[in-house]
Parts: C-alpha cells; structure tokens; sequence
C-alpha cells in the first residue's frame, strides 16, 4: 500500500497539499515571510497523531457501546531550540466527557490505540518520549 500527497508552492512561504483529493494550506507566520494562511507543517504532524488515535478510540469505543458528549485531546509537544528544529517529547491528554463513563472501557480504547493501531503514534515513539493521560468529566 502506499499513499500519495502533492504539494504545491503558492507563492510566499505557502503551500498547498492535496491529501485524498482535499486541499490542505500549510503557510508560515508572518515573521518568518508567510502570510499565515494555514497551519505550520510541525502542528500538523501533532494534528495527525490526534486525528489517528482519535478514530481508533471512537471505533473502538462505539463497539463498546460508550456513549461521549465530547471527547477533545490536547497535545503539547518539547522541541529543540537548534536547527534542525524537532519534537524531543509529546504528551497527549485524552478529555472524555459524559454521564457515568467506565474508566476501564476508556483505557482500553486508548491502550488498543496506542499499542496496537494508531500508525502515527507508533512512528513518533520510535524516536522520541511519547506520553499519555486521560481526564474525565462528568455531566
């Protein structure tokens, strides 16, 4: 299997890659000769993880027959102040919201995504100090 992005140069520091057949801007801030018109390229790598094993959860979970009013993640990311500039730790909060969530099943929805499915996540743990919490909030 393999997956095929293009990219192409807009002008400035902007760029705009076609993922599945969508455009996805990736620009620069201003202080750096972009226009800011998309996200930065390294945010997006953290959007990814979260986009991963956010659909693994939620499949999961599904199965489970788990019920979320909301579920949101927040990852913050360590990086090097020297060139080339790259992520040295990430730690990803898992936020579930709900009446009467299962501690239980919700770890094991993000256990078996981080162990077992999430690509992403395993592809950053081979390189630097990943780590991960849950949160509950009850309604």
């Amino acid at each position: 299997m393999k997956h095929k992005v293009k990219t192409n140069w807009k002008g400035n520091m902007a760029f705009e890659a076609i993922v599945n057949d969508l455009p996805l801007m990736m620009d620069a801030a201003e202080e750096f000769g972009g226009q800011n018109l998309g996200p930065r390229p390294k945010e997006l790598l953290l959007a990814s993880v979260s986009g991963c094993t956010g659909m693994d959860v939620v499949a999961i979970l599904k199965k489970m027959q788990v019920e979320l009013e909301s579920f949101n993640m927040e990852i913050e990311a360590d990086m090097t102040e020297e060139h080339p500039k790259h992520y040295t730790k990430m730690h990803l909060i898992y936020e579930f919201k709900g009446k009467n969530l299962d501690r239980s099943k919700l770890e094991k929805a993000v256990t078996l995504s981080q162990d077992k499915y999430c690509g992403v996540s395993f592809m950053f743990k081979k390189f630097l100090e990943f780590t991960y919490e849950i949160r509950i909030i009850e309604s």
